[in-house]
């Protein structure tokens, strides 16, 4: 009965949105499951292929990408979540996203169509940039 209710916790998380394995690890956790019962059931799950790292990992990046942050701060949170370097890679290669222009358009629309005047301005949005998860390169494409 345990197990049965273990399955059908973990399965409203997924109902809701995809999870990583680590993320419905700790959600369940902290419902006070048994730790080898939520291993063997999010096993299962993903041997059903209702569970799956690799959704995650894309559906996490299209979200994101499309809400303006770049491919450094999406790797990260991707990390912080417990999905793996390799499909991370694979999850932001998939995804057919210019950065430079999604920078140059960020940085538009936070600033306006203007460049800045002066160096304290500049650096200003710099910095805007490199919180959103932008590389070096695609701040300074944005400024031409």
């Amino acid at each position: 009965m345990k197990v049965q209710s273990l399955r059908q916790r973990a399965m409203n998380f997924l109902a809701r949105r995809e999870h990583s394995v680590y993320e419905l690890t700790t959600k369940l956790v902290k419902a006070e499951f048994e730790y080898d019962d939520i291993h063997n059931v999010i096993a299962r799950l993903t041997e059903q292929d209702l569970q799956s790292d690799q959704r995650f990992a894309d559906n996490y990046t299209r979200y994101r990408s499309n809400r303006g942050f770049g491919s450094q701060k999406i790797r990260q949170e991707l990390k912080e979540r417990g999905v793996a370097v390799e499909l991370i890679n694979d999850a932001l290669e998939q995804q057919d996203i210019d950065w430079f222009t999604l920078a140059l358009t960020v940085r538009r629309k936070r600033f306006g169509e203007q460049k800045p005047d002066d160096f304290k301005e500049r650096a200003k949005q710099q910095r805007f940039l490199q919180y959103r998860g932008f590389t070096h390169e695609q701040i300074s494409e944005s400024f031409r």
